[in-house]
């Protein structure tokens, strides 16, 4: 099954998505009543941090994707998917935002490791839209291995410049 095969399918079935999408806020608001003040506190704390998980990894996906089609693929903003690409976003801001108000985001355990797939992410797509708009060809001998080994390093000299640049 390929990507597209696994969106059609998605399609096909909508209530699925608005489901699992409506009841992960759903969940985050009656967590937040049911913990009150107590929310930076197990178990509430956990539920909030499997809940930013549930819904932030399809948001960021839905984000990437949104990007590389318009990016990429030169696709109308008119062909944009609603049940794959925007309402996994609207999940996420709602349900970012409902914990937001219960607890401060840094008490929620993982929340860092979110935030560091984010700009791992907007690192690697700013680089293949810098190559793609350079529009380099080079005919070489290097085997592709060692091109992806190059990328690698420069995925990781930016991670270390940003950790330097947001510790000062």
């Amino acid at each position: 099954m390929t990507l597209k095969e696994f969106f059609d399918l998605l399609a096909q079935n909508p209530a699925l998505i608005i489901a699992y999408f409506t009841f992960v806020p759903l969940i985050a608001v009656l967590t937040a009543v049911w913990s009150g003040d107590k929310g930076h506190l197990a178990p509430s704390n956990i539920i909030y941090a499997t809940l930013i998980y549930l819904v932030t990894v399809p948001g960021i996906f839905a984000i990437t994707l949104s990007i590389y089609f318009f990016l990429f693929e030169r696709r109308s903003i008119l062909d944009t998917d609603v049940y794959t690409q925007i309402l996994p976003v609207l999940s996420m801001v709602l349900t970012i935002f409902i914990i937001k108000r219960s607890v401060s985001l840094d008490k929620i355990p993982g929340f860092e490791r979110l935030s560091g797939l984010i700009i791992l992410i907007t690192a690697m797509l700013s680089i293949m839209w810098f190559m793609d708009r350079l529009r380099l060809i080079a005919f070489t001998y290097v085997p592709f291995q060692y091109i992806i080994i190059g990328f690698f390093v420069v995925l990781l000299a930016i991670r270390i410049g940003w950790r330097r640049l947001a510790k000062s």
